[in-house]
């Protein structure tokens, strides 16, 4: 007999009014521990938590599937705030229901170093699925984290044994609704038919400026229902029934996702400020907190008060999350009883440490020194066919540059409504939704996503890779066309200071390679993070094969920069290129006799500093100050590799349109410019 899908057991029945009273308690006892814990920092927001306090009870104690033993079993459903600034809901209902976030963490809200952070943070708060409060990105990584389930469901998932089942619940402001990235995004899950998003809108009608009419006045139920989505408008937020009964409608609507607009007031039981702009960011004061306790039945005293019934709904709920994680380990149990490879294959990918198969390093190529060489991109797409036969995690998309970038690897299909198993995403042009989109796939886990679009246009997707970093997941950006060298497309589509801001992102990768090898090493690279994403950026133009790079660039990738090309005794110049650059280093070198001259390739700067002294000196010996730094971009982050002493050539403007040969050596990178530079630097 087939199993059954593993669901959370429905709330036993209880008498109405009794399941009534304890979910008032519930939410006021929420709204009590907000008004506190906001009063105490002098700093937060109240108003959401106060006026979604209703909602968010009856999803956690009704719905919700989670086992706050184990916040990291793959099968729990998803709750993401995206309205993150309303931070005290969700550390509220942690508290209440049972996870490792005490009384204590709840009073130290805002506080240096605590595990209550003013947003937000995955992997610092447990049971915190996704860092929010940039509005818009929860809500579009919720669909990276939907279209994550749906795809290993389709995967893994048989007639005989359901393994993946669960759903993705968000609470959404309507700042979320006004960002553009949730509309780039929720137009996506429309197309894609995720029928198990679930998104609550606190429909209030007050933002920090006042009335939502002042800039917001359409109708969003209708914008939704043009996306392709499911929507139950006027839902009565404070009426835990209706909730309810539009969830459970919710549920049962498996074709599309779901917006469900919960009409409620900000800062719902506040006697003078609710309903107002005042108290979506403003502590209420001690008076107002008084009358608002009064209002709802709290006790004045102590402040962050919790009686023991105020936990019961939210703890039973916890408790059925608990059963049907042990129900859904004995199915993994079984499974294994009856074919072991899949159970295997099923705990690598779902155990959540990124374990990549066994032996797929030997699926890199390696290339032979040509002078001729290949576009990166190019080189780019030959890595992904061979790692997407052996990596079966590997992800793909594009934002409609697919024949551009090379990300469609051989064997991918398309993921789509009616084919959710295939492994590529055509994102369409919507490249900040596509970059949260991979960040809620890559937090969802079981997948290694990456996508890819034009490296001039990760400008539209800078929130959402900023988010990744700090977030600390691994997605890949596949950004192409790196430097001018594209061509006629003009200084719309040749980047210039992109790198340079992107290099300037804590924690994020950023590997320009050198040519094919180094491509190869850097998606290696990239791939081996286990908790940072990475930029790789790629060139359009053919780049010449080096010699030696097929045996030294695994190595050299991985520790930022290494040695190219080298001379014999300490050289009286090095120079220093990355990309399509290093080539031109080459080629300069060869100008340059009677100089000892060292080339050496620096992929990632932020690796290379990351060495210990000893590497970095065998490659850049601190005696040799004679340094020139080559790069088709922004000169700016390059004076902290070659010093007060050396030189950059760099590119301090826009760029022109023609072909790339003449795009370079009209803006001055060429080998005689390069071979220039060195001389003025080697005779000081």
């Amino acid at each position: 007999m087939a199993d059954a899908p593993t669901t959370t057991p429905r709330p036993p029945d209880r008498p109405l009014a009794e399941r009534a009273r304890l979910e008032t308690l519930a939410a006021n006892t929420i709204r009590g521990l907000a008004i506190d814990a906001i009063e105490q920092a002098e700093s937060g927001h109240p108003g959401l938590p106060m006026g979604m306090a209703d909602a968010a009870v009856v999803l956690w104690s009704r719905f919700l599937k989670h086992d706050p033993s184990d916040p990291a079993w793959a099968d729990r459903d998803r709750f993401v705030l995206s309205a993150g600034h309303g931070s005290m809901l969700i550390y509220s209902l942690l508290h209440l229901s049972g996870y490792d976030v005490s009384l204590d963490d709840l009073k130290a809200f805002r506080t240096t170093g605590s595990r209550t952070p003013g947003h937000p943070e995955v992997k610092h708060t447990p049971g915190v699925e996704a860092t929010t409060g940039p509005l818009g990105q929860g809500l579009a990584m919720a669909v990276g984290l939907a279209l994550a389930e749906r795809h290993l469901a389709a995967t893994f998932n048989t007639p005989d044994h359901v393994v993946v089942n669960h759903h993705t619940y968000v609470i959404a402001s309507d700042g979320d609704l006004q960002e553009g990235v949730t509309n780039e995004a929720c137009s996506l899950a429309g197309t894609q038919g995720l029928g198990t998003l679930v998104v609550l809108w606190d429909d209030n009608h007050v933002s920090i400026d006042g009335r939502t009419d002042l800039s917001f006045t359409e109708d969003v139920p209708a914008r939704f229902e043009a996306l392709g989505w499911h929507v139950v408008r006027d839902v009565d937020g404070h009426d835990r029934e209706a909730v309810a009964r539009a969830i459970e409608t919710a549920r049962n609507t498996l074709d599309r996702p779901s917006l469900l607009a919960v009409r409620t007031t900000i800062g719902f039981g506040s006697p003078n400020m609710a309903g107002t702009s005042s108290i979506h960011s403003d502590a209420l004061g001690i008076d107002e907190i008084n009358a608002t306790k009064d209002n709802l039945g709290l006790p004045r005293d102590p402040a962050f008060h919790v009686s023991d019934e105020a936990t019961v709904l939210l703890r039973e709920q916890a408790d059925r999350g608990r059963a049907a994680h042990q129900e859904w380990t004995e199915r993994l149990e079984r499974l294994a009883g009856e074919d072991a490879d899949a159970a295997r294959e099923i705990h690598r990918r779902l155990d959540g440490r990124g374990t990549l198969p066994e032996g797929w390093e030997s699926a890199l190529p390696r290339f032979e020194a040509d002078p001729k060489g290949m576009a990166t991109r190019k080189a780019s797409g030959a890595t992904l066919d061979a790692l997407a036969a052996v990596i079966p995690e590997l992800v793909g998309g594009s934002a409609d540059l697919t024949p551009s970038n090379n990300t469609l690897a051989k064997g991918m299909a398309a993921m789509n409504a009616g084919h959710p198993e295939g492994r590529y995403l055509h994102y369409g042009i919507r490249e900040h939704g596509m970059a949260a989109v991979l960040n809620g796939m890559a937090l969802h886990g079981g997948i290694r996503p990456y996508g890819g679009t034009f490296l001039v246009f990760s400008d539209y997707c800078k929130g959402a890779v900023r988010l990744a970093a700090i977030m600390r997941t691994t997605p890949v950006f596949v950004f192409t066309h790196d430097t001018v060298g594209l061509g006629q497309d003009g200084p719309t589509h040749q980047p210039v200071e992109q790198l340079a801001g992107l290099r300037a992102i804590p924690n994020l990768l950023v590997v320009r390679p050198a040519d094919a090898n180094e491509t190869a090493a850097a998606w290696a690279l990239a791939l081996e993070q286990p908790d940072r994403p990475t930029a790789l950026a790629l060139s359009r133009q053919n780049l010449p094969t080096l010699a030696g790079t097929a045996d030294a660039a695994r190595a050299g990738v991985a520790q930022g920069a290494y040695t190219v090309d080298d001379c014999e005794g300490t050289p009286d110049v090095i120079l220093i290129g990355a990309g399509s650059e290093v080539a031109l280093c080459v080629d300069a070198k060869k100008q340059l006799d009677g100089l000892a001259v060292r080339v050496v390739s620096m992929p990632c700067s932020r690796l290379f500093f990351e060495q210990d002294e000893a590497v970095r000196e065998a490659v850049l010996p601190s005696a040799v100050r004679a340094r020139v730094a080559v790069e088709a971009g922004s000169p700016d982050a390059w004076y902290r590799v070659v010093g007060l002493d050396g030189q950059v050539v760099g590119l301090d403007r826009f760029g022109e349109s023609g072909p790339g040969p003449e795009v370079y050596a009209a803006l001055g990178f060429t080998p005689e410019a390069v071979a220039e530079a060195a001389r003025a630097v080697a005779q000081q």
